[in-house]
């Protein structure tokens, strides 16, 4: 029986599987489950990608994107997720404490990584990318978006292992009790992001590709992937995760930081699903 918030809570809780942040120690070098979920996510993504390039029937004729443009783009890539990652929590979640210790920004042992920093980077470098390499800008992202949930599926269960970013008091039957909470039994909000954000928008994703064969339409994907990825995060937002009360957001509005950055998203993800429909429709016109 936990206490919280005025009421008592009758649960039969599920244990949480006390794992531990690190998976494999080599001597001095630690391995942690966050960092092998960065590189699952990466990797597997990438050779997703490379799939989508090389099934001539999702694309008109063959795909814009080639194995070596997708291949060179991973570092690039992989640079976009860590560093605008982390750039978006100094920024969007931890400002004044990273101002004041901007030391801590490298840290990245210490945790604070925020998607919503890593989409704005990776898009940037998409750009400039498809800029250099003379390649249709959505077609890449397209590419991209597909097979980040299979990152995201992993990062989630990485927090969920790490015991971090858990949920609201619950008397749910799935109710945990983490060991850096405060003892009340809680949503494993971490693995509800990761069916939402992972597996459900991979499906969804997957049917876009493969059945109504949407990489035809350049951008219609990625706006189907911010969308998705908004709504989600939104839903385990309102319902599920529990809130940064000492963020400034939290602190002066009804709304949590993760779903005032998420509406932007929703809102750029329906005129990208509108202006690829638009392209289709002015090309049959014509």
């Amino acid at each position: 029986m936990a206490k919280g918030q005025g009421k008592f809570y009758m649960a039969q809780l599920l244990p949480y599987p006390d794992i531990g942040e690190i998976a494999v120690s080599l001597g001095p070098i630690d391995i942690r489950w966050y960092g092998l979920a960065y590189a699952a996510g990466l990797l597997l993504g990438w050779l997703y990608a490379k799939r989508l390039i090389n099934n001539n029937s999702l694309w008109n004729g063959t795909s814009p994107v080639t194995e070596n443009d997708i291949d060179d783009f991973l570092l690039w890539a992989t640079l976009g997720v860590v560093l605008g990652g982390r750039i978006g929590y100094v920024l969007f979640y931890q400002p004044e404490f990273y101002f004041k210790n901007p030391a801590q920004i490298f840290y990245l042992q210490n945790g604070g990584m925020a998607f919503h920093g890593a989409i704005v980077a990776v898009g940037l470098i998409a750009y400039l990318f498809s800029r250099s390499r003379k390649l249709n800008f959505f077609s890449l992202l397209d590419l991209v978006t597909a097979s980040t949930p299979i990152g995201l599926f992993f990062g989630r269960l990485a927090n969920f292992v790490n015991g971090e970013l858990y949920g609201r008091i619950t008397d749910s039957p799935i109710a945990m009790i983490f060991p850096n909470s405060d003892g009340n039994p809680r949503h494993p909000s971490q693995l509800y992001e990761a069916a939402l954000e992972g597996l459900v928008l991979f499906v969804l994703l997957r049917i876009a590709t493969h059945k109504f064969k949407k990489l035809r339409q350049p951008g219609f994907v990625t706006g189907m992937f911010l969308a998705g990825y908004g709504l989600a995060r939104s839903i385990v937002e309102i319902f599920y995760r529990q809130p940064d009360v000492n963020h400034p957001i939290s602190i002066h509005t009804p709304f949590t930081p993760g779903l005032i950055y998420s509406i932007p998203m929703i809102l750029i993800g329906g005129y990208l699903i509108w202006r690829a429909n638009q392209v289709v429709k002015t090309s049959k016109t014509k």
